[in-house]
């Protein structure tokens, strides 16, 4: 039996929260910097990480894993503070503020890299309707599809991942 290694792969994007964004588009860049060829089909709340202005938030709410590091330390952010007005706003700044102090690349960035890698992207043609987008909205670069132009190319990858 001989060993060969992936030549292609494709995803399912479908959370739009600054924390679910990276992990789509650091393994689309990885990957295509690896010489794969890689699609990412945005859906639902994926979708708006096409957009050309992006606001992304931090949710705590449902996310119990989530701990921001504090005075040496890690704190746990418990669900009940996203019930408190201005929750979101200090958690999304603080992961804003911790991704800049590492010197972690921003959503922008990374997504200007897949770009720049010849990273397919195809925007959800029914989510576009659903949440009433409008192509211009949306960055340069990605093609309007459906389910089936995201199944096509799934058939035919050798890694399928769901984010």
């Amino acid at each position: 039996m001989s060993e060969t290694n992936a030549k292609t792969m494709s995803m399912i994007v479908t959370k739009g929260t600054l924390d679910w964004a990276y992990p789509p588009f650091i393994l689309a860049t990885t990957a295509a910097a690896m010489g794969l060829d890689v699609t990412m089909f945005f859906t639902f709340y994926g979708l708006g990480l096409l957009k050309k202005d992006l606001n992304l938030k931090v949710s705590t709410l449902g996310n119990p894993a989530m701990e921001m590091p504090m005075g040496g330390g890690h704190m746990a952010m418990p669900n009940i503070m996203a019930a408190l007005p201005g929750m979101t706003g200090l958690t999304s700044n603080m992961m804003r503020d911790m991704i800049k102090k590492k010197g972690v690349a921003s959503i922008e960035e990374l997504r200007e890299l897949a770009v720049e890698a010849e990273v397919k992207m195809i925007a959800c043609q029914m989510t576009m309707d659903l949440f009433e987008y409008k192509r211009e909205d949306m960055i340069d670069g990605p093609v309007l599809g459906g389910a089936a132009s995201y199944i096509d190319v799934a058939q035919q990858s050798d890694i399928n991942l769901y984010i």
